[in-house]
């Protein structure tokens, strides 16, 4: 449905045209994410889109931007956390495998790059870049690096491929984040021994290493 066009700041009316982006990618998938679908869902006309965003590559680079940024600022918490010992990698991983799937962010990337517009994936490499400096800080860049590669590439592969592989292997849909989450799990404890206690994936506390 769209909103009843109104006076708009040029701020106001790109957040607009990027939350109607969004629901047009989680409701139809990337491909309806175009200028005229969007300008429909706000109330705006082609020309009002263009002169924001230049082009569909364009709104969807801005889109990705978008998510990427929020994404990976609540993994980043999230780590903080596990690090601490307040969470467990699983929530790391449950927030990495929604964003590209869920959120759409994987469906997303794979149809920019069918598309021939690899430079809208910039805005998505620069968030992951910029998430591994800042997970870096007082700790190993090369680790932290390895550990979001397998995360991301995990990630992005099940979001596209996940349920049917899983299917015909006879797996639960949600082994790919229970292997991630151990893998992931174990990294954080071999990096914080003493402050992070292993925890087993229903939830008990495994004993401490000596």
């Amino acid at each position: 449905m769209s909103i009843t066009a109104k006076r708009l700041s040029p701020a106001q009316s790109r957040q607009a045209a990027l939350e109607a982006a969004r629901r047009l990618l989680l409701e139809s998938g990337p491909q309806a994410v175009t200028l005229k679908a969007v300008g429909a869902q706000i109330g705006r006309t082609h020309a009002n889109l263009l002169h924001h965003f230049g082009s569909a590559a364009g709104l969807q680079s801005e889109l990705a931007r978008s998510i990427a940024d929020s994404v990976t600022q609540s993994i980043a918490e999230s780590v903080e956390r596990a690090r601490a010992g307040e969470a467990d990698a699983r929530d790391i991983v449950d927030q990495t495998f929604d964003a590209f799937g869920r959120e759409g962010a994987g469906a997303l990337a794979a149809w920019m790059i069918i598309n021939g517009n690899r430079d809208a994936l910039n805005p998505i490499l620069d968030s992951i870049r910029d998430l591994v400096a800042q997970l870096s800080i007082g700790h190993e860049e090369h680790h932290v690096a390895e550990s979001t590669l397998s995360l991301v590439l995990n990630a992005l592969g099940d979001s596209l491929l996940g349920p049917a592989i899983a299917e015909a292997l006879g797996l639960p849909r949600d082994t790919a984040r229970t292997l991630a989450s151990e893998r992931l799990r174990y990294r954080i404890e071999m990096e914080h021994p003493r402050e992070v206690p292993l925890k087993a994936v229903g939830g008990s506390k495994a004993p401490r290493r000596s």
